[in-house]
């Protein structure tokens, strides 16, 4: 069962962001090579949701940017879950509650991603449409994709 953690930037604990940061770092710059900048100011404004195995291990997270920062709409992004526990449906269970919480959030306005194209059919089953071409985002494929409220 994990435990689902819907938090603004200030109400991290200093455990939760290091927990954050290192996850980030091993799935986006370690993982996928993407020698990138990870951390940037959007972090300071969005809601952060955290998923704890029982072991109180960070398995599965997420961040929501609030309307206007990136986007028009609020946007979901930095989409993970821990290597060792994929394929068992944590991702699909992540972004449900991701959904769910965003739009209590930001209530009659839909959310934009900007998906990794190897993953665009995952976000369609969960109510994505693609809009655009894709293009390069941190020399990796990209589509942006929207779901409306």
């Amino acid at each position: 069962m994990i435990e689902w953690r819907w938090k603004q930037f200030t109400e991290l604990t200093s455990e939760e962001l290091y927990k954050i940061l290192q996850i980030r770092q091993q799935v986006f710059i370690i993982e996928q090579q993407c020698i990138y900048p990870d951390i940037d100011d959007l972090d300071y404004d969005a809601w952060h949701l955290l998923g704890f195995s029982p072991e109180k291990e960070l398995t599965a997270y997420l961040r929501v940017v609030a309307p206007g920062k990136k986007y028009q709409e609020p946007s979901i992004g930095r989409v993970l879950t821990h290597v060792n526990k994929r394929g068992g449906g944590l991702g699909r269970q992540l972004m449900e509650v991701g959904i769910q919480r965003t739009k209590q959030q930001f209530p009659q306005q839909g959310i934009r991603i900007s998906a990794q194209t190897y993953l665009e059919n995952f976000y369609r089953r969960l109510g994505f449409e693609s809009i655009g071409e894709p293009y390069l985002e941190d020399d990796i494929p990209h589509i942006e994709m929207y779901c409306s409220t």
